[in-house]
């Protein structure tokens, strides 16, 4: 600093102070504008307005003056950029993307940070990080800007590639495309590993001074292209289970299978009333069944019995863990993940016919119209006395003959009605093909249908569609001197459409010459119930609809009830799988505890349950999805060339 002040007495006066005070004032604000940049002392002195001698010696001055004072870094001669120290800093979690970018997930922000390729500094998928904001978005839509500057925790996920395989080497090719970059291993750790193998992965060493990251080989799936090669593959990606552990298996086996008298007596006892399941013909579990007795002339009394999960397993018991950290059953293509063991699952609690059965059931009684004159909630012990599949059912809707004929035409006279009301109140249509695979020994396509959505579907569906919306009414509120008190509940919520993903969904109908101008509230609903009726049986059926169910949010189960959008209901919840789902066990518990009088449950506790099982859901349908699309690329990889309709 005497240095710079002899420099400048050389000329003397206010004057030069006053420009030496500008020019400091100019350059700080052109690091803090521009926080990214390295600039060279030669670029300060041109941009902050001189070339001259003395305009060098104050621009060194105050530049030398902010790297004392910890605003300013030096990288090398004459470079400069704004510290880091300097920056807003947070945590978070990296989010990678194929061209070796990332984005950094913040949870006090609003947008997540985008960190380019040359700023991720050796930070990997699900790592969480340090980041420095750099630059706030220059346009509405776009993301504030970044850099990590530290690996907190590197995260323990387990990836799945190809290893080629060399003398002394093994470099693996990972399949995720957020993981742009090959993986070594010394060949002389994994001497079981083949040119071509599929492995699975985990990468615990990435730094300066690494050409490549490093870690270790947790599994050797067998050869790429493989079936079961390949579904394992998609199991490990999404890093779900292959098995249940043996203790799971043990306390499954442990459990008493006999319905004893007390059971009985503690139950309200429909084994005499007709009851009867409708489930797809492949179907192992089946967890709803239903019944129906006439009360008199044009009142039915209709019992919708789901299986009593949660009589067998205890809360925070071996098996309930297991169930929770599951989430949800997994359907591959080939193969289904169960979130319990079987025999739990096709063996307990499934409703087989001629056995009988504990239940947790909403039980109604509607007239004619499909209208609800009253309600029962409670546990049960049913008998079921068929099984149909839904073209069994379907025949039966449709001839009206074969044993039943006359429940099951009750029941989607009901059902048809239920659904028509539905639409009226605003409900989304979305009639979507759903395509399925014919599938050799070996778990080759070699074939694919759709799968059509028939009456026999819709009657199962509005059934239980009425018990999850009654089980959330009657959860919600207790009544206390004629007035309700809200209860914590459990909702499968879904909110109104995002009008970006509306006005992207808006853009594409009109390349097929459809106008869609509806942009929020029930006119959504309605306008897309117009465009799905009219595009029935049209080749562009299928793309619309799907993008239109895209266009919408996504439902999540949450404490905060918001109403479901797309179903057109005030309150809805999930009761009716909890073989397959473990919120529908929670529901149960809740359910149970509320008709036995029992206080609001812990709000807190479940909402972070809740979080949980929304993030389980949306991973097992990102591993349906793989595996969807991985069977349709080995279907289609020998028809190159040919045409189809």
């Amino acid at each position: 600093m005497k240095q710079g002040a002899k420099r400048g007495s050389r000329r003397g006066g206010a004057d030069k102070v006053d420009s030496k005070s500008v020019r400091s004032s100019f350059i700080v604000n052109m690091f803090r504008e521009f926080p990214e940049r390295v600039f060279s002392l030669k670029q300060l002195v041109a941009m902050s307005g001189g070339n001259s001698k003395e305009a060098r010696y104050v621009v060194r001055d105050v530049v030398e003056g902010l790297v004392a004072e910890g605003v300013v870094d030096c990288h090398g001669r004459d470079k400069y950029q704004l510290s880091m120290a300097q920056l807003p800093h947070y945590e978070g979690t990296v989010n990678m993307v194929a061209s070796g970018a990332a984005y950094v997930i913040v949870e006090e922000l609003e947008s997540d940070i985008y960190v380019h390729q040359r700023n991720v500094n050796y930070a990997l998928e699900g790592d969480r990080v340090e980041v420095v904001l750099q630059r706030q978005p220059s346009r509405e839509g776009d993301n504030p800007e970044g850099a990590i500057v530290k690996v907190l925790e590197r995260s323990d996920k387990r990836y799945v590639g190809i290893a080629e395989v060399s003398r002394s080497a093994i470099f693996v090719r990972p399949d995720a495309r957020r993981l742009p970059m090959d993986v070594f291993f010394p060949r002389k750790d994994y001497p079981e590993v083949r040119d071509g193998d599929k492995v699975v992965f985990r990468i615990d060493q990435w730094h300066e001074g690494l050409r490549s990251p490093r870690g270790v080989i947790v599994d050797v799936l067998g050869r790429a292209g493989d079936n079961d090669t390949e579904m394992h593959a998609i199991l490990a990606e999404y890093d779900l289970p292959y098995h249940f552990e043996q203790d799971v298996e043990d306390a499954a086996a442990a459990i008493d299978s006999k319905i004893t008298e007390r059971d009985v007596k503690e139950r309200r006892d429909f084994r005499d009333v007709t009851t009867f399941t409708i489930d797809p013909a492949d179907a192992k579990d089946f967890d709803d069944a239903l019944s129906i007795r006439k009360v008199e002339d044009g009142i039915w009394e209709v019992g919708v019995h789901i299986a009593d999960v949660t009589h067998y397993i205890r809360p925070e018991s071996v098996l309930d863990c297991e169930a929770r950290d599951r989430g949800t059953s997994v359907y591959l293509v080939d193969r289904t993940v169960p979130m319990l063991p079987e025999r739990l699952c096709n063996e307990l609690c499934s409703l087989r016919p001629n056995e009988e059965k504990l239940c947790f059931s909403a039980v109604f009684k509607l007239n004619e119209n499909a209208e609800v004159l009253d309600e029962w909630f409670g546990r049960t012990v049913i008998y079921s006395d068929r099984r149909f599949t839904y073209a069994e059912a379907q025949a039966r809707i449709e001839t009206g003959v074969g044993d039943y004929a006359e429940e099951i035409a009750v029941l989607n006279t009901l059902a048809q009605k239920m659904r028509q009301q539905r639409f009226k109140d605003g409900a989304i249509s979305f009639e979507r093909e759903e395509f399925k695979f014919i599938l050799d020994e070996k778990g080759k396509p070699l074939g694919v249908y759709t799968k059509e959505q028939k009456e026999s579907n819709q009657l199962i569906e509005e059934f239980m569609l009425l018990a999850n919306r009654k089980v959330a009414e009657y959860c919600s509120f207790r009544e206390e001197n004629g007035r309700r008190v809200p209860r914590t509940m459990i909702y499968r919520v879904h909110d109104e459409p995002n009008e970006e993903k509306l006005t992207r969904f808006r853009d594409f109908v009109l390349r097929f010459g459809y106008q869609f101008r509806a942009s929020k509230g029930r006119a959504v609903a309605k306008a897309i119930n117009k465009l799905v009726t009219s595009i029935k049986g049209r080749p562009e059926q299928n793309a619309i609809s799907t993008l239109a169910v895209r266009s919408m949010s996504k439902a999540l189960y949450t404490t905060e009830n918001t109403g479901h959008y797309g179903l057109a209901f005030k309150y809805y919840t999930h009761f009716t799988s909890p073989i397959r789902r473990y919120p529908d066990m929670m529901v149960h518990r809740l359910l149970a505890r509320y008709l036995d009088g029992g206080k609001s449950a812990d709000r807190a506790k479940l909402e972070a349950q809740c979080v949980y099982a929304t993030e389980r859901e949306i991973v097992a349908s990102d591993a349906e999805r793989a595996s969807i699309k991985y069977k349709m690329v080995e279907f289609m990889q020998d028809k190159v060339g040919q045409m189809f309709k």
